[in-house]
């Protein structure tokens, strides 16, 4: 018997699943309209549900966390950073032949950001500074901001009151994996496109990341995806912060890739300095954009030329630093 691909064992996801899973175990919004979200993301498909909230259901196994996740965790972090994350308001259980949890969220309005609108903005750079500095400083485990760390995101980028077993211990899905665990998928995709970008560059900066001294400090949260698309405006202006499938606690370089999916040449040096990132760490950081960067123009830019976009450039920017 032949084994299932991924794509063959996904659910099929619409409207009317949506409606029985809401119906079922939330009949207090029975009555409320839902309206696709087109395009959503490659993790969820995503449903408006009336005027204040949406529901959010995992398109595979890997995004299946997600729900609890955000759930246990986004009402510790929300109060300690200076842009709005999502609000969860119920985790729904696998039913209606849907496999998986889910989550109904508070809607947040805005728009995706974009590099058109944001990339020299100045500061929006100093802003996303200011939200790292924030979420790396968090000690959520009892609600209140750490001792350690600067005056403000100019200080210490790692700095950190220690999370404790709660959050970082192994096998809690928040350790961060290191940049070395994707040293082989890395390099079969510098191999499949060179040609397309410098293979040479590539190889260069994969290993010089490799090789750059790890964080040897506390580990501090991360957001893990953070990326162009998993930022809101509204108004032209950095609002949200969405999308917290990779939160997790350790190397703040990963975070590192926002600079080069969204920015310029100058504004990524206000981001550097206002976050006060040194030299390994940012070197860490071209890593982290360069494999996440092959890793979705793999998987995405074939059928996605919004996805095949962001990862060229995410590339191609991490290769010039």
């Amino acid at each position: 018997m032949e084994t299932a691909t991924a794509a063959d064992s996904r659910p099929h996801i619409d409207e009317a699943l949506a409606r029985r899973l809401v119906d079922t175990q939330f009949p207090r919004w029975a009555g409320l309209p839902l309206k696709l979200l087109d395009p959503a993301g490659s993790d969820h498909v995503i449903y408006r549900l009336g005027e204040e909230l949406s529901v959010r259901l995992p398109r595979h196994a890997d995004a299946t966390g997600q729900a609890r996740k955000e759930a246990r965790w986004l009402p510790r972090l929300a109060p300690h950073l200076p842009l709005a994350v999502p609000a969860p308001v119920a985790v729904g259980e696998p039913g209606c032949g849907y496999p998986w949890p889910w989550s109904v969220s508070r809607w947040l309005d805005g728009e995706v950001a974009t590099v058109a609108a944001l990339a020299d903005s100045v500061t929006a750079a100093v802003e996303l500074a200011e939200f790292l500095w924030a979420l790396q400083r968090c000690t959520p485990e009892d609600g209140t901001d750490g001792e350690a760390g600067g005056t403000g995101p100019a200080g210490d980028a790692g700095a950190s009151t220690d999370a404790g077993d709660d959050a970082g211990s192994a096998g809690d899905g928040l350790t961060g994996r290191p940049l070395s665990d994707r040293d082989r998928a890395t390099r079969l995709a510098i191999a499949r496109y060179d040609g397309v970008f410098d293979g040479a560059a590539m190889s260069g900066l994969w290993d010089a990341a490799l090789h750059a001294p790890g964080w040897d400090r506390a580990p501090v949260w991360f957001h893990g995806d953070f990326h162009t698309g998993n930022l809101l405006t509204v108004g032209g202006r950095l609002s949200a912060v969405i999308d917290f499938g990779e939160l997790g606690r350790g190397d703040p370089a990963r975070d590192l890739m926002i600079a080069f999916t969204l920015m310029s040449a100058r504004s990524r040096a206000v981001f550097r300095e206002a976050l006060g990132v040194d030299d390994a760490t940012w070197l860490r950081g071209r890593g982290w954009a360069l494999a996440t960067g092959l890793n979705a123009h793999s998987a995405y830019a074939a059928v996605s030329p919004r996805v095949a976009a962001q990862t060229t450039r995410q590339i191609t920017q991490a290769l010039i630093g």
